[in-house]
């Protein structure tokens, strides 16, 4: 088996893979080899690196939000600039009653993310194509789910404005920083305010430099004037 050391890195987070989903990570390795450079999913594919840096980590993150019952096994979630499907499509394999939404802006990563949905048959699972700023305004989307998630799509104070409007109110914003964590909240005090939140952190148990779990926790509705439109809050933070 590829994957050598997954279910036992998985165990030693409290989480259990049964025969089937250690096959369907198997199969999500092999997927990402094969499209990965065509379509620019991650710098580095070998089995190690995805086992690791890639499934390992998102399974760790995804069991601290369980062991904090931030992420239920049936919430609704969205995974936001989800790339090669982390670590949303790795929540869903662990956890199969996920109500999932991948969204990507790029088309090449959204047809390897319906690819990989079917391939891997996870149902209660949809793909969108967009842009966070302009799909945040869909009714459907809006407010709609008790989870985001991302995974390095920008600081924090930028990701707070594109992804706490998708969010309900009582819902989370959750995402994974590194060695600049309090200075990125520090940064952020003016979004939260605006944006109608608040934020916790704790660590994240994995090997390697250290790494934060930032929670931000949506207390109001996000006024309507936000995200504002594209390219926006990054050329302007709040």
């Amino acid at each position: 088996m590829a994957l050598s050391n997954l279910r036992r890195g998985a165990r030693d987070h409290g989480v259990t893979l049964d025969d089937a989903q250690a096959a369907q990570f198997e199969r999500y390795a092999a997927l990402l080899r094969a499209w990965s450079h065509r379509a620019g999913l991650v710098a580095d594919a070998s089995d190690a690196a995805v086992e690791r840096r890639h499934f390992l980590e998102s399974l760790a993150f995804g069991a601290a939000l369980r062991e904090r019952e931030i992420l239920r096994p049936d919430s609704t979630l969205i995974d936001i600039g989800s790339g090669a499907g982390l670590p949303g499509v790795v929540l869903k394999v662990a956890w199969p009653a996920l109500r999932l939404t991948l969204l990507e802006a790029t088309a090449k990563k959204t047809a390897f993310l319906a690819a990989l949905v079917e391939d891997l048959g996870l149902g209660g699972v949809r793909v969108l194509t967009g842009r966070a700023e302009e799909l945040a305004r869909d009714a459907t989307l809006r407010g709609a789910f008790d989870l985001v998630v991302a995974r390095a799509v920008a600081p924090l104070p930028v990701l707070l404005e594109l992804a706490l409007p998708f969010a309900r109110i009582g819902g989370r914003l959750a995402t994974v920083k590194g060695s600049r964590t309090q200075d990125e909240v520090a940064a952020s005090r003016h979004a939260l305010d605006v944006l109608g939140a608040r934020c916790v952190t704790f660590p994240l148990d994995v090997p390697g430099p250290r790494q934060q779990v930032v929670v931000a926790i949506k207390l109001r509705q996000t006024p309507d004037v936000y995200p504002r439109r594209a390219g926006v809050p990054n050329k302007r933070p709040l």
